[in-house]
Order: structure tokens, then sequence, then C-alpha cells
């Protein structure tokens, strides 16, 4: 574990312990200091962000250190966005996912710039792998309600009490009367459409770069599956409704399983070393 004593490591952790700070506040219900440190840390992340920008002298999103940097960049507004527009909260959760996803950019990547190789010297980089990024961070953001539907007690109906362990309590809900189910749910089917996006832009880049739309790479592949993974999670949850949300609750963990060996594992072991094998 590597501290990078930096202008730009500085600002990612500042960035996470701000992030950090305001999980803790959200989670004590002070609302108010919460966001403002959670605002604070995405003012320390964005800093971090263009300062790459300027220092690598293109959009910092070739490798692993930048996606990851970004990824910590997006958790403010994703959850502003996604408490506005589509009724869930876990804004404390948010928080940490920020603080884990730049924690691998803070203590385990190299920080030293690369230039672009050709392949990535396309109009499509940059949507290419915002798309990618978008999704990745608000489908993380759907596992969290989708575990605690799933490791939960009984679940009765919204809103409506139910037995944990002797106790009673408003059981399966998120905020506002919202089910961990549906929370879950909504931010699927809005994490979903960009993982398609994601993926059709990489195939069209792709005959761009390399002659073909699908090269069968290591990397192709777990997107692939993570797609697939999450279009039976819509298949089953219309299929049983629900009858099985802890069914439904599962795939969507294992849909952020798949993400991660994605991300991660196929980048990262020699074994599976492909087409886009610069990503490591």
């Amino acid at each position: 574990m590597a501290i990078k004593w930096t202008l730009l490591g500085l600002l990612m952790y500042a960035a996470m312990g701000l992030y950090l700070l305001a999980a803790a506040a959200l989670l004590a219900r002070a609302r108010k200091p919460g966001w403002g440190l959670f605002g604070a840390g995405f003012v320390a992340a964005v800093a971090a962000f263009v300062w790459r920008w300027l220092e690598a002298g293109h959009a910092p999103l070739q490798n692993l250190f930048e996606v990851f940097l970004g990824l910590g960049m997006l958790a403010f507004p994703i959850s502003v966005f996604c408490r506005r527009a589509l009724g869930t909260a876990d804004e404390a959760a948010d928080a940490i996912l920020g603080v884990l996803v730049l924690f691998p950019a803070g203590f385990v990547f190299s920080v030293a710039p690369q230039p672009l190789p050709p392949a990535l010297q396309s109009p499509l980089f940059v949507p290419h792998v915002a798309a990618y990024m978008l999704a990745y961070f608000i489908l993380a953001k759907a596992a969290v309600p989708a575990a605690r539907r799933l490791f939960s007690g009984r679940i009765a109906e919204s809103g409506k009490p139910c037995a944990t362990a002797g106790l009673v309590r408003p059981c399966d809900t998120l905020t506002d009367n919202i089910s961990d189910d549906a929370a879950a749910y909504r931010l699927v089917s809005f994490g979903f459409p960009l993982l398609t996006l994601g993926l059709v832009l990489g195939a069209w880049w792709g005959k761009m770069a390399w002659g073909d739309y699908w090269n069968w790479d290591p990397k192709e592949l777990w997107s692939l599956a993570a797609w697939l993974v999450y279009l039976l999670y819509f298949h089953v949850r219309y299929r049983f409704g629900p009858t099985h949300p802890r069914l439904t609750a599962a795939f969507v963990l294992v849909g952020l399983a798949t993400i991660v060996l994605t991300l991660l594992w196929v980048n990262l072991a020699r074994l599976f070393a492909g087409l886009h094998s610069y990503a490591s």
C-alpha cells in the first residue's frame, strides 16, 4: 500500500475523509451537515479529476487508477439525482461507496500518467467509458437495497410492521414508503440502459479499431455476462413479480459481482490478457 504524497493524492484523501464524515453524519440523521460534507467531498474529487486531466493531457479514463478516480467523483451527483428523480435514498451508503471506489486509486494503483495508445484515440473513448462508469456506480448503489432485501428477516408489505429477531419494526421500507425491492428495481432500470449503451458503443468502437464488432476478448465476454445477468433479473422479476423478491435481489448482487470481475480480475489477471489489457 503506497500513500501518494502529491497534490492529486491529497485531494483524493480529502475526498475520502469528507465522504466518511458525511456517511457518519447521515447515519446519525444530521442531514444538513451530512449533505454539506458530501458535497465538499465531491468538490475535492472533482478537483482531483481535473488535476489528473491536466496532468495526463487527455480525459483521465484510460487505466484503473483513472477509472476509480472518476467513479469516486460520481458518488455525490448520482446520489442527488437518484433521490430527486427516482425517489431512492441510501445517501450514507453512497458516500461509503465513494470511499470504496477511491481507495484503489488512493492506495493500490499507480498514479503515473500514460500516453493514450492508438486504439483509445477515438471520439468513442469518453462516451464508452463514461456510460460504463455511470452504469457501474448506479448498479452498485442498487445492490444496497437488494442486499438489505435479501438478508433481512421476513418481509411484510411496504410500510407495514414485521417481526425480526423478536422485534417489530417497519419492514421492507427504504424511504418515503419505497420498498427495498422497488428501489433496487428503479436503480437497475436506470443503470441497465447505460450498461447497454456501453456495450453497444464498445462494439462500434471495436469495429473501428480492430475491424470487428466482437472479438471474443475476455473483457467483452465478461461485460456481456454482466449484461445477461441483469437481463435475467428483469425476466425473473416480470415472471414472478413480488412473489420471489429475494430471488430477484440475488440477481442484483450476482450482477454486481460480475461487474467487479469485469473491472478488476479480467484487467489484472495475466491469464485473461486481451485487447483491453491497457486498462490494467
